[in-house]
């Protein structure tokens, strides 16, 4: 798929609506650089017929989607932070209010106050050159991927670039799907259905090694694993949750649980998990493929493809019990199976025989 293919329409899964009957939801999160935050926020607003709203240098929202407000900013919570402050700084500077400025002291505070920002705006400048401009979406209905993919074709049409543009460019696209059902057998189904297709998922994005190192998109422990793909594994949502918590407690995984978790139990979680960056949705966070909006073949067409799969599986319950069973006797084997390759043995087992 070259840049001006831009007819293509997801596929829907198996479960395509909530339990309420409204078409489930998606949110995508973009990495990408070549681009600074203005730039992406104007082609977002261009392409969705939105308003830009800047709240700062490096957070910048899109109004005027039916759909909710879509965020473009650096992915740095420390350069956001600065900014923020400088900003502050600035508007304090200027306020005429002020009776210090005249006072010894204050002109003493004030130089002081202008080295250090000018230090902060050096980290500013520099961090634009190493940090990603992140494109998120609000809760989109499925259909509606389409729209992300001719936003990814705009941006690399004006040069946007991905994680093969430098060794430490470790980006990533993010689906957050919504779940159809928010009962513990759904949940275990698909946790089950991802950890049974994570090798061939890991095989089909071809985790950059700088990402690898990052461990943003880590895979699960392998005891945790075992426990899991275990046909008899059935548990109430309690413990399915305290299971998760006591061998993950971390957002690096590469499907992240935490804010599904958090939206059903939120004392639970926080009891174990006290960051501020988990925040409650009723979705799956599906963290593992690249950031290759460079490419001309790539597009969020890409992993959505790829996560239909695990969409069929857990909507299959007979055939993902089967596959559990083989995997877990894989696991079982001296070695856990290590002379073979997993994600080959999946492939027949897949919807499309891939």
């Amino acid at each position: 798929m070259n840049v001006h293919e831009t007819t293509w329409r997801p596929s829907l899964p198996p479960l395509a609506e909530t339990a309420a009957g409204a078409t489930r939801r998606i949110g995508v999160e973009i990495e990408l650089i070549g681009l600074d935050v203005a730039e992406v926020a104007a082609l977002v607003a261009e392409e969705l017929r939105g308003d830009v709203v800047a709240r700062g240098d490096y957070e910048h929202e899109v109004h005027g989607d039916a759909d909710g407000v879509w965020a473009v900013e650096l992915d740095s919570q420390q350069v956001k932070r600065l900014s923020r402050a400088r900003d502050a700084a600035a508007e304090a500077s200027d306020d005429p209010s002020d009776p210090e400025g005249a006072a010894p002291e204050g002109a003493v505070r004030e130089a002081i106050a202008r080295i250090e920002a000018a230090a902060e705006s050096l980290f500013l400048r520099g961090a634009e050159a190493v940090v990603p401009v992140e494109v998120v979406s609000p809760p989109l209905p499925l259909p509606r991927l389409a729209d992300v993919e001719r936003l990814i074709a705009r941006l690399r049409e004006a040069g946007a670039k991905g994680t093969g543009a430098g060794l430490t460019y470790a980006f990533g696209i993010q689906l957050n799907p919504e779940m159809p059902r928010l009962d513990a057998p759904t949940i275990t189904r698909y946790l089950q259905a991802f950890l049974c297709l994570y090798d061939w998922l890991l095989g089909r994005s071809a985790i950059d090694p700088t990402r690898r190192l990052t461990g943003y998109s880590a895979g699960f422990p392998a005891a945790y694993v075992r426990r899991v793909v275990d046909p008899s594994y059935a548990p109430e949502l309690a413990a399915l949750i305290d299971d998760y918590l006591a061998d993950n407690p971390t957002r690096n995984r590469a499907l992240d649980l935490l804010p599904l978790f958090i939206h059903l139990d939120r004392d639970r979680v926080r009891a174990v998990v006290d960051d501020p960056r988990v925040k409650p949705r009723p979705t799956l966070h599906y963290r593992l493929p690249n950031s290759e909006i460079d490419d001309p073949r790539w597009g969020v067409h890409v992993a959505w493809n790829d996560w239909l799969e695990v969409e069929r599986l857990a909507a299959d319950p007979p055939r993902l019990r089967q596959l559990c069973a083989r995997y877990s006797e894989r696991l079982a084997r001296p070695l856990g199976g290590l002379l073979s390759d997993w994600g080959e043995e999946v492939k027949p087992w897949l919807s499309e025989g891939r």
